[in-house]
């Protein structure tokens, strides 16, 4: 008999459903660390929420454990490299909180929008003040939704309901997943400039932290509203206030905070144009009693039927690739977050070419890689080899792929052009002995660089006193150069340089290297 652990309060139709399939189940919440790592070390799964911390201390106490289920979308609270090292799989409940959240986004906009909270609270105080709290419809508005994921979607279908205009802005959503909603995909900044709403609906990384910036706050339109229900710190919360003070920004719905619980002191909470909850964007019955059953149900399908539904992480692959195939998997993945980084303008399609017997004999396996690493940072979601294909099929994001013989240069190579409505990216890579990955071409240029760390990537004018007036740059910065690769075409012509760097290049230092005569376009990736 399996034994089920639950450290986190959970619908009691979870418990149900465990015991009901012959599993026994030890329900101990609000567990002190000690008594916590003693209960691990004899259960085969662990389920929780969002309370219990599952770090690499708690991970190393685990002597059985095989399955850790998260009763809810996000994984924050596990360490998830330090389950995989130990072969746990970590699994997550994706969509069981969507509707939820998007009807939590539109009670914000429609409190905000008629300043319900406002004036309940002076109803509360005996005042009767109309002409105070007059707001305005959602019919005719234009919504901008930032990140047009499963949340996002279904808090469009909701706002086309009642009579608003929604346009959205997601890099790697194809029109006609967009088009099939009635939604017109936008580039950011035109976006910004047009929705009377904005709506966040984005994972948190360093791509995305303080999105909504002053200098974006300033391209908005004037009174614009804005709401978060997706994850705290991707607005600047001290821009925002300085902006809700010279009414660039009219109101803010709030369900997310950058400090969880946040400083109540500040004063971003006493201004009367925001609007705030606690963090109840899942906080609903249907949602806590859905992610309940959809746990207890994927863990039973895992010990009875090895079926790896929600996995966040692949350890379900660790007994099926071959060892001659793992650096390639990592080859992969990297070309796809290089090219998420270096992407400008929306996806339009992705070509894969496969050259040599060993990536043609694994090329679908690879290419869930290549997915796992373009759409990582882009979605909420987690996104592992199981779902990456599926997730990609569902944005409507158009995958070519083609197996030739070797390549005049490699005996494997794996090359991937990704187009987008402002050009064409081709990135090729390889592996060199047993495990060393190497990018060999970008956009043509032959070049050799290792895909770690901080990364500049900038073409020029090949003439003389580029490469001297660039480090030059840096090390005014203290910036220290790791390696260099170089690659043109022809002399004279235009040239492409790769420089690894051994920290992160500031906004600061690329405007100083923008500036120098020559340079033409710049990019800094982070592997």
């Amino acid at each position: 008999m399996k034994k089920i652990l639950i450290t986190d309060p959970v619908d009691e139709s979870c418990l149900t459903i465990f015991e009901s399939a012959g599993f026994s189940v030890d329900y101990s919440v609000n567990l002190s660390t000690e008594i916590l790592s003693k209960k691990v070390k004899d259960a085969d799964a662990l389920v929780v929420r969002s309370s219990t911390q599952v770090n690499s201390a708690l991970i190393q106490q685990m002597q059985k454990i095989e399955v850790i289920g998260r009763a809810g979308t996000g994984v924050d609270n596990i360490d998830v490299p330090a389950a995989t090292r130990k072969g746990i799989l970590v699994m997550n409940t994706p969509g069981g909180n969507t509707i939820s959240a998007a009807e939590h986004t539109m009670a914000l906009m429609l409190a905000m929008c008629r300043n319900i909270p406002q004036a309940n609270n002076s109803m509360l105080n005996e005042k009767w003040e109309r002409k105070k709290f007059q707001g305005i419809e959602l019919s005719g508005k234009t919504l901008g939704l930032i990140g047009f994921g499963k949340i996002g979607k279904e808090v469009a279908k909701r706002a086309k309901a009642f009579g608003m205009n929604v346009v959205a802005f997601d890099p790697v959503v194809s029109d006609e997943s967009a088009n099939e909603i009635g939604v017109k995909l936008l580039e950011l900044d035109e976006l910004i400039a047009s929705a009377d709403i904005l709506s966040l609906h984005l994972p948190l990384n360093d791509k995305t932290k303080h999105i909504i910036s002053e200098e974006l706050l300033l391209k908005t339109k004037r009174g614009v509203k804005i709401i978060n229900c997706a994850r705290g710190g991707l607005i600047d919360e001290k821009a925002l206030f300085k902006s809700l003070i010279n009414g660039q920004v009219s109101a803010a719905g709030l369900d997310v905070f950058e400090n969880e619980p946040p400083e109540f002191s500040d004063d971003l909470f006493k201004h009367p144009g925001v609007v705030c909850t606690p963090h109840l964007g899942a906080s609903t019955e249907e949602a806590q009693k859905k992610v309940a059953e959809q746990i207890a149900w994927q863990i039973i399908d895992y010990f009875k039927n090895s079926t790896t539904t929600g996995v966040v992480n692949s350890v379900s692959f660790k007994n099926g690739i071959s060892d001659a195939i793992k650096p390639w998997l990592k080859l992969s993945e990297v070309i796809g977050r290089l090219q998420a980084q270096l992407l400008r303008k929306r996806l339009k399609r992705i070509n894969i070419n496969y050259y040599g017997e060993l990536t043609n004999s694994s090329s679908t396996l690879l290419s869930a890689s290549l997915i796992k690493g373009l759409l990582s940072d882009q979605l909420s979601d987690p996104v592992n080899l199981v779902n990456a294909p599926v997730i990609a099929a569902e944005m409507g994001i158009i995958i070519n792929e083609t197996k030739s013989g070797e390549n005049l240069n490699f005996n494997n190579l794996i090359s991937v052009t990704v187009e987008s409505e402002a050009d064409e990216f081709l990135i090729s890579g390889t592996v060199f002995g047993n495990n060393e990955i190497r990018i060999v071409n970008l956009k043509g240029y032959h070049v050799e660089f290792k895909p770690e760390g901080n990364i500049l990537i900038y073409f020029n004018v090949d003439k003389p006193g580029m490469l001297s007036a660039v480090s030059n740059k840096l090390a005014a910065e203290n910036i220290n150069i790791a390696g260099l690769s170089l690659g043109r075409f022809e002399p004279g012509k235009d040239a492409l340089t790769v420089i690894n760097l051994d920290s992160k290049i500031s906004q600061e230092v690329l405007d100083a290297i923008s500036s120098v005569n020559g340079i033409k376009d710049i990019y800094t990736v982070t592997i």
